[in-house]
């Protein structure tokens, strides 16, 4: 059983900062993409951003120069640093990871989600 739990989302004024965290657990043989989108309601869910196990990124345009995803291979954990936030930015927040499970002497990497974190940025 993999689970994603995921931590951090707050209420904060525009121009704060947040910092999420996602921990991939259970029976895994490696984690691989981990990302962050967003959520509003009735919109559908986006991609804020991406890092891969080699550690490269891909932002979206409206949070680049202000979030920064980062990944502690180790801990098997994604980090999305938030700074000048905005009202814009307030969503459920989740995280997404492709992982590398091992089941029957086969190997298959599969998408998981977490169950969200929600950020609200107003005054």
């Amino acid at each position: 059983q993999v689970q994603l739990v995921e931590s951090g989302g707050d209420l904060v004024q525009p121009w704060g900062s947040l910092r999420l965290s996602c921990a991939a657990s259970g029976s895994f043989v490696r984690v691989n993409g981990m990302g962050w989108y967003r959520q509003v309601p009735g919109k559908e869910r986006e991609l804020v951003a991406r890092i891969d196990n080699g550690g490269r990124t891909n932002y979206a345009d409206s949070v680049k120069g202000r979030f920064t995803i980062s990944r502690d291979n180790a801990k098997n954990t994604v980090y999305l640093q938030m700074i000048s936030l905005k009202p814009e930015d307030t969503a459920g927040y989740y995280c997404y990871a492709r992982i590398l499970i091992a089941r029957a002497y086969e190997l298959s990497e599969n998408g998981y989600w977490g169950q969200g974190t929600q950020v609200t940025v107003s005054s």
